[in-house]
Order: structure tokens, then sequence, then C-alpha cells
């Protein structure tokens, strides 16, 4: 069982709920350590000044701030803990609020809220009257040394607690300038349209495997056993250039209920206009996920297109 990385207690009004934290999640990335190519041995990184060139002990590391270049404000560890959150065993809830309301890009890292032995009641009439309501609560909390904006929310039969970005830490969409904007007809919108339902399905995680990954592992284990490896060279194919409606047509013809879809598009659709498609910068927390599905649908209409990899197919064809 994942261990315990807080403990304390969740507070609604006059209700406290003992609780602890445990991680949710848990990385799965392969690392590597830095090896001298000769020996074998391990490269280890020390800490050297940059003007004696001389190892530094962690005793004289200090803090500093870099206020211009070559410039540092020095900031002591006492002075850093005189202004350190106040350590406390408690979330108290601020505000509950609707969960469609916070866009995804303000989540960091979950973790499971465990109730204590005695808290069961509480810890259960917290979650199922968040359940019917649908709502998620927005507190604080303070875990090593540092105090975090919250979310917890109803997870199946169990609460988890989300650490949050703050507004000012999210870069608006006005900064990055959004999409272009276009002029697009209605067969292009239907095309798209169609394209999107031919490709729709319930989400289900397990479906994705981290491919690279599970052949890099392979790789290892293969070499740990003796296998020599011969790397393939890789020949680039060039691109092919596709304008969108025949990559539009083309993505539709792969899918397994084109002729269906485009049979009803034939009769829906009036004769061709062009729609005016113009960028409104909104809110991120209102438009962020409008906007890279956006993206992200026309990204995958000229990859598909252009190329099916061995791994895509296995995917479609599983």
């Amino acid at each position: 069982m994942p261990s315990t990385i807080w403990g304390g207690s969740i507070s609604f009004g006059l209700v406290s709920v003992p609780v602890k934290l445990t991680p949710a999640t848990r990385s799965k990335d392969v690392s590597f350590n830095q090896l001298e190519a000769e020996t074998g041995s391990r490269i280890r990184l020390r800490r050297v000044s940059e003007q004696t060139g001389e190892e530094v002990p962690m005793d004289q590391i200090v803090k500093g701030y870099e206020i211009a270049k070559g410039r540092y404000v020095v900031v002591e560890k006492d002075e850093l803990d005189a202004i350190a959150p106040k350590a406390t065993r408690n979330i108290e809830i601020e505000d509950f609020v609707d969960l469609d309301e916070i866009d995804p890009i303000y989540f960091v890292s979950p973790y499971y809220v465990l109730p204590d032995k005695s808290a069961a009641k509480p810890y259960r009439l917290l979650l199922e009257a968040m359940q019917e309501l649908r709502k998620v609560a927005i507190g604080r909390v303070v875990m090593r040394g540092k105090e975090h904006l919250v979310a917890i929310r109803p997870m199946g039969d169990l609460l988890c607690v989300e650490t949050m970005r703050y507004a000012d830490e999210v870069i608006p969409i006005e900064e990055v300038g959004g999409a272009p904007d276009a002029d697009l007809s209605e067969k292009e919108l239907a095309m798209a349209r169609q394209l999107v339902e031919s490709l729709a399905e319930d989400f289900d995680a397990e479906k994705y495997e981290n491919e690279y990954r599970e052949q890099l592992m392979d790789l290892i284990e293969r070499k740990s056993a003796g296998e020599e490896i011969v790397a393939e060279p890789e020949s680039e194919e060039p691109a092919k250039v596709l304008d969108l409606m025949a990559a539009l047509e083309a993505s539709l013809q792969r899918s397994g209920n084109a002729d269906a879809l485009a049979d009803k598009a034939s009769t829906e659709q009036p004769a061709e206009k062009t729609v005016k498609k113009t960028t409104k910068q909104a809110p991120v927390r209102k438009t962020a996920a409008k906007k890279s599905a956006t993206a992200s649908t026309a990204k995958t209409a000229a990859k598909t297109a252009a190329k099916k990899t061995p791994a895509a197919k296995k995917r479609r064809s599983a």
C-alpha cells in the first residue's frame, strides 16, 4: 500500500473528518544513470564554485534569488522559516463549486483521501452529499512546508484531493495568440464532424499503453541477457502533401462507418456555403479544452491521411 504523505482532517462547517492522504499515481518512467563509457563507473555531480572551480561543502551553500544578470539577493534560512506557511493538520473547505467549472489545466497531482477508522460516518456523509450535488470542494493544505490550493472531489467510493495551480501560474490564451481565423466551408465542417464521429469511443484508460516504455524495457532485457542489438537506420519517407479536403476524405475512407456517415451528411447538408470562423479570446477556464480539441482534430486528420503507423493500425484493429 502506498505510504501516507499527510495526516490531518477535512473541515466543512463545524464537521471535522480525520483523514490521511496517499499518492493516487505512480511514475513508470524509465530513468538512466550516467556512466563513464570506458570503465562503466557511475558519474557523480558535485557542487562546484563558478569562481574558484573548487567543491563547496553543504554548510557553505546559501540560497540566492537572481535579480539581474550575476546579481543575487541572498535569503537566509531563518528568514525563510519566519514567513513559511504554518504547518496545520487541517484542510478547511472554503467553497463548493461545479467540477465542469474547473479546467483540467489547473490540476497538478492527485491523492486518495483515506478516512480514519473512527470517521466513517462523517466521511461517507461528505462523499455522498458531494456526489448527489455534483460538487467539488476547494481548500488549502500545507504539505512539506508548502501551501497548496486543492480540490477535493468524489472518485468512485473515495474522495480524491487534487493539488492545483494558482490562476497566475496558468499562461493566458491571449499571451500565446490563440488559433488563427479561417474560412471554412459547410462541406469541410460536415466531413470533420463525420471524422470525429467515426473515431468516437467510450474512454477506456487501459486501452492506451506506453509503447515506447515497453519497447525500451524489452531492449534493456535483451541486452542484459547478452543479445547483440543492431539498430536499423530509419528511412525517412517524404511527407505526402494533401489538401484539407483530400485529407478528410482519405481519413473517412479508413474509418469503419464512413459510408453511413457520408449518406447522413448528404441528406442533412444543403448546398455548400462558406462560414467565417472567428476565434474568440475567452478565459482559459472556459475555452482551453475546446480549443485544444479543435487543434487536435485537425492535426489527427492530417497525420492519419499522411501515414498510419504499425502501432496505430494495431490499436485500431484491437
